[in-house]
């Protein structure tokens, strides 16, 4: 097919719409180009549920083989499933899924052996180079001896691999309802709760790809109505969303209220600490709530500040050999997990914490949410570069505030702060904005969004 691969591949992965921008017969060069790039002797491929998923993971399986990679099928599962399979087994993987995106779109997520992220500078780039020559010239001819396809159940054993990091057999029961998004968490949560003291109340669990309900997307508050209202109509102790590829949760307390994740980062934060005798690294993105520093510092942990973006909270992970990593998106990242991100593992925790005691996921979280954010707030400029000049000439000769450009600009007082980045991808500046009270949060919120939009 005639394809333009600037449009499908992205920062940290390859996505578009099937079969308008890509197809089986492209997946099967990235397929090819993966095992050159990686000169891997074998390889592991997932997929979800897409209805486009299983062609295209097929596809790619075969590329791979023609370049002499042995490739392990494992079938339907989760994002972090595959990572698992690729930690395990030490070997190079792909994932077919667009996590969240429309049921139009598909994707693959690559890594190296053992989970480690394949970007633009790390592989994406010439996987990609190698796509569009051999789009134009043909694909290469098979190696004398191609690899092998083979199948390999790996659910039971990723499910029990999460269950030895967090101890739940002594918890009290608790009800939890469960909010699928017809994605994959209706697939692996069955096999990872069971046995475990909970009573399960699924919703959306039917594996489909044309995400018949609502968008597998529960960072949109809308995708969370539907569990909001049925955590409290079923008395139920608290609930828990999945994305599409089951690799993000979230979290909802027993009146329905979301749990913010940097208040979950902060409880898991608390608990990996304990379980590494009160010391190691935290990392967490810059506009992560300020909660989450203080919470690995008052647990003896040191706190690691990153720029956004889950290719910054790995290479940090691998940097300082952190013991745990979460963001504002609801990604969790573990060293016991091979630096990857499970949505799985995290949500184990919570139901840990909370089981672990008596009072309700309110109150226990009440300690992790100190401050009230704004959430993240875009606004379309013309110009991205003079409006964020303009925002630092506002604040710049202040004396009661520091500035820092990591990631954007972050603008910081003794009881709020707030930042100011630029979409890659799109003419966007991103405000995210918090303080200790309301009334500063929304003072301040107000003061940089008439900057930025004047």
């Amino acid at each position: 097919m005639a394809a333009d691969l600037s449009q499908i591949v992205k920062a940290y992965d390859v996505r578009g719409v099937v079969p308008d921008q890509w197809d089986e017969e492209l997946a099967g060069l990235f397929g090819a180009a993966f095992a050159e790039v990686t000169a891997a002797a074998a390889i592991v491929v997932g997929h979800d549920m897409r209805p486009s998923s299983p062609g295209l993971s097929r596809a790619f399986a075969r590329g791979a083989a023609d370049r002499g990679a042995d490739v392990t099928e494992i079938g339907l599962c989760s994002t972090d499933q595959l990572y698992y399979a690729s930690g395990a087994l030490d070997l190079p993987g792909a994932m077919f899924t667009a996590s969240h995106n429309p049921a139009r779109y598909n994707g693959i997520k690559l890594c190296r052996a053992g989970a480690a992220p394949v970007g633009q500078d790390t592989g994406l780039a010439q996987i990609r180079a190698l796509a569009e020559r051999w789009l134009e010239e043909g694909a290469p001819q098979p190696v004398a001896r191609p690899g092998t396809l083979t199948s390999r159940e790996t659910l039971d054993d990723y499910a029990t691999h999460l269950r030895s990091l967090v101890d739940l057999t002594a918890i009290r029961p608790l009800k939890v309802v469960v909010d699928a998004g017809n994605g994959m968490g209706g697939h692996t949560v069955p096999t990872v709760f069971a046995g475990l003291p909970l009573t399960l109340v699924p919703m959306y669990f039917e594996l489909d790809g044309t995400f018949p309900n609502h968008e597998a997307n529960p960072l949109d508050p809308a995708n969370l109505v539907d569990l909001q209202k049925r955590v409290p109509a079923e008395g139920a102790d608290l609930g828990i969303a999945f994305d599409g590829d089951a690799d993000r949760c979230f979290v909802v307390d027993e009146h329905g209220d979301p749990v913010s994740p940097s208040a979950v980062t902060a409880l898991v934060a608390a608990r990996e600490l304990a379980r590494n005798g009160g010391k190691g690294t935290v990392i967490h993105n810059l506009i992560t709530s300020r909660t989450v520093p203080e919470v690995v510092r008052e647990n003896g942990g040191t706190p690691e500040r990153t720029r956004v973006g889950h290719s910054f909270i790995k290479a940090e992970m691998a940097r300082t050999g952190a013991i745990f990593g979460g963001e504002h998106s609801a990604h969790y990242y573990f060293k016991d997990f091979w630096n990857a991100d499970t949505g799985m593992l995290a949500a184990l925790h919570v139901l840990a914490a909370l089981g672990g005691q008596q009072g309700p996921l309110s109150a226990l979280t009440a300690q992790y949410d100190r401050y009230t954010g704004s959430g993240e707030i875009n606004s379309t400029v013309a110009d991205q570069s003079a409006r964020l000049a303009a925002v630092r000439t506002a604040y710049e000769g202040r004396a009661d505030v520091t500035l820092d450009d990591l990631d954007g600009l972050t603008v910081a007082a003794a009881d709020w702060w707030f930042n100011v980045r630029p979409s890659n991808t799109e003419p966007l500046l991103r405000l995210n904005a918090e303080a200790k009270h309301e009334a500063t949060m929304t003072g301040i919120r107000d003061e940089v969004l008439a900057i930025i939009r004047g």
